[in-house]
């Protein structure tokens, strides 16, 4: 392709996480003439650093003349959770596309605010949930759209984590910009696969603990007994104060089979009517699936970010549907803020 068709990407907040979306871009870029051409931090030190680790040629400080960039055409919001909106109006103003980490925001209102100046500047935003990418999740969900369990009868999250006390240095675990602890920021992705794999629960009451990491504001121990609109009923279960951390856990269990993954490996696939491909898909790894965080969070690979970055470049080039798009991300934190509705108010809430 000819410079006229390079996309270029610009990155918001330089952590850890932004790390990811650039090497993912970096991997794509030949194959898709695509580049990371810009680097906003509020600390011009950090975004210098990211800039030279990255290759990337513009860096600033400067929120104004990033967004006037016109070698930007797609900006990832890799910032605090609390701090998506701020950043990601500037660039909708600025008529620049979204790729926004999980959550989109900590709250529907602010989810809402975002989508709502999206649609009216006609900006595509993505959300950051690779997890629904993986092989297993995929094979899950063909599975329950086929029929294959029957009705759903148990539908359930296990997020048992490990997190150290260092690690909640910062922003983490604060409300303001984390928005809450072991739900808001590593359970999601399971919370986000379940509401995709069985539907939003009808009604949720939960119960939510410090039990480890007493000096945090938000939870690092949840559990949530849920009832969904068919009738099936489930639990969420999460933590940071569980050593050494296991696999993220997804349970679908119905009158005609039950299945499980773990991460995004399928461990358990029991039907009363088997099929000649359900063998090849038991304990299948998925090469380029996401590893695990159980442990830390910076043990998960780059290849969910690439399917979900080359996703949005694929929609904007040809005009297809974005694989999860803002509508479908802002059922997660709905989920999410009813949990902790639930906890705070020790009653069931309906959604």
């Amino acid at each position: 392709m000819s410079a006229a068709n390079t996309i270029g990407f610009g990155i918001v907040g330089t952590g850890m996480i932004a790390n990811y979306h650039a090497k993912a871009i970096k991997a794509l870029s030949e194959k898709n003439d695509i580049r990371v051409v810009g680097a906003l931090d509020s600390v011009l030190d950090r975004a210098r650093d990211f800039a030279q680790k990255n290759d990337v040629p513009f860096y600033t400080d400067s929120a104004e003349a990033f967004f006037a960039n016109p070698d930007i055409q797609i900006v990832c919001i890799t910032t605090p959770s609390g701090a998506h909106l701020e950043p990601a109006l500037q660039a909708i103003r600025a008529g620049k596309h979204l790729i926004v980490e999980k959550p989109l925001e900590i709250t529907v209102e602010r989810v809402d605010r975002l989508l709502a100046e999206a649609r009216k500047a006609n900006v595509k935003v993505a959300a950051i949930f690779q997890a629904r990418l993986s092989r297993g999740a995929v094979a899950l969900k063909q599975a329950i759209d086929a029929g294959r369990f029957g009705r759903l009868s148990l539908c359930s999250a296990y997020i048992k984590w490990h997190r150290s006390a260092a690690y909640y240095t910062g922003w983490k675990g604060t409300l303001q910009m984390d928005g809450g602890g072991a739900v808001m920021n590593q359970a999601i992705h399971a919370i986000d696969l379940l509401q995709w794999l069985a539907g939003m629960p009808s009604e949720i009451f939960a119960w939510k603990t410090r039990r480890v990491h007493l000096d945090i504001e938000a939870e690092d121990t949840a559990c949530a007994a849920l009832r969904f609109a068919s009738g099936a009923l489930g639990t969420i279960e999460a933590t940071t104060a569980a050593y050494p951390g296991w696999e993220r856990r997804i349970e679908i269990c119905g009158e005609f089979g039950c299945a499980a993954i773990e991460d995004d490996r399928i461990v358990r696939w029991d039907f009363r009517d088997p099929t000649p491909a359900d063998a090849a898909l038991l304990g299948s790894p998925d090469n380029a699936s996401s590893a695990s965080g159980a442990g830390a969070p910076d043990q998960i690979n780059f290849a969910g970010h690439q399917r979900q970055i080359e996703d949005m470049v694929l929609s904007l080039r040809n005009g297809t549907p974005l694989l999860i798009d803002g509508a479908q991300a802002r059922n997660t934190v709905v989920l999410v803020r009813a949990l902790y509705a639930s906890a705070d108010s020790g009653q069931p809430v309906s959604l």
